[in-house]
């Protein structure tokens, strides 16, 4: 699994981008990376490791803007070893987006045949981030033919992300002249919140992984991303939501509160901490009923 963040701000965001990822460290060791924002020109570094040895001046210098995106990785689709799989992604058309991605596309093969024979697209990693971010690409193309306001654009592309895409995703999203955007699976498997923190030139708004990545940047935990829901932030700061997929329903991965998540955040309501206590409290007991009544029907 990853964590991943996305930030817009009225100030630079490598440094808070970079502050997020250590937050969000637990979620993966294997590689990080950060892309920003600056106009319409996209800054990129990411490469295998930890988030302080990827990041070093040099790298943060290089990563100018006002918006930004990053991530932490475990991977669990392609390779460990391959630097061009860590992430965020980058696709220059339509538009020019940004893409970090957590969790597993179960159909990422189908279609990364299909986007190839089809939508003529190239997949040139084993990483189903590459080919959800194409996904999401085409659908986006398609939609800015009969979609005018960009929002409208953004979600109907989001709506065909559902269509087409099976298992669980966790998304946050930068569109060249768009804006921020941020999105869950219709089942809510992997988590997504987001927050708002007024600073001296206005308003910042993240969205990450977990609450910890807010609460250690100062930020205020608004809500949770629904399942199947879109979040657009666009450059001014102006806040739109729909809901994108056509049934949903919250099913959260019983591993994020046993395991991946810190035990400080909420996830869906829940507090992770208190989640693990009561697994504590009734696990024991139950196993002990189904393993005494294991022996008695042995007996």
């Amino acid at each position: 699994m990853c964590g991943i963040v996305g930030v817009i701000s009225e100030s630079p965001v490598n440094q808070l981008v970079y502050d997020s990822l250590l937050l969000l460290q637990h979620r993966g060791q294997d590689a990080a990376g950060i892309a920003t924002a600056n106009g319409n020109t996209f800054h990129m570094h990411k490469a295998n490791g930890m988030v302080r040895d990827v990041f070093r001046t040099r790298n943060m210098r290089s990563l100018p803007g006002t918006s930004g995106i990053g991530e932490v990785r475990y991977p669990t689709a392609g390779s460990s070893r391959n630097e061009e799989e860590a992430q965020p992604f980058y696709v220059n058309a339509p538009f020019g987006i940004i893409l970090a991605h957590n969790g597993n596309l179960t159909n990422w093969r189908e279609l990364k045949e299909e986007l190839f024979g089809v939508d003529r697209r190239h997949i040139n990693t084993n990483s189903d981030t590459e080919v959800l971010l194409n996904v999401f690409a085409h659908e986006l193309q398609r939609a800015s033919a009969s979609e005018p306001a960009r929002e409208a654009m953004l979600f109907a592309a989001v709506s065909g992300v559902h269509r087409r895409g099976r298992g669980s995703y966790a998304i946050v999203s930068l569109v060249a002249g768009f804006g921020l955007l941020g999105f869950r699976d219709p089942f809510g498997i992997r988590p997504l919140c987001i927050g708002r923190r007024q600073s001296e030139s206005g308003v910042d708004w993240m969205m990450a992984s977990e609450s910890v990545a807010l609460d250690g940047t100062g930020f205020e935990f608004i809500r949770d991303v629904a399942p199947g829901e879109a979040i657009f932030i666009d450059f001014e700061g102006n806040v739109h939501a729909k809901q994108c997929a056509e049934s949903t329903s919250l099913n959260v991965c019983l591993f994020e509160l046993v395991y991946l998540a810190r035990p400080d955040s909420i996830l869906d309501g829940v507090v992770v901490y208190d989640a693990r206590l009561r697994m504590g409290t009734i696990s024991p007991k139950r196993y002990c009923e189904n393993y005494q009544s294991t022996l008695a029907s042995t007996s």
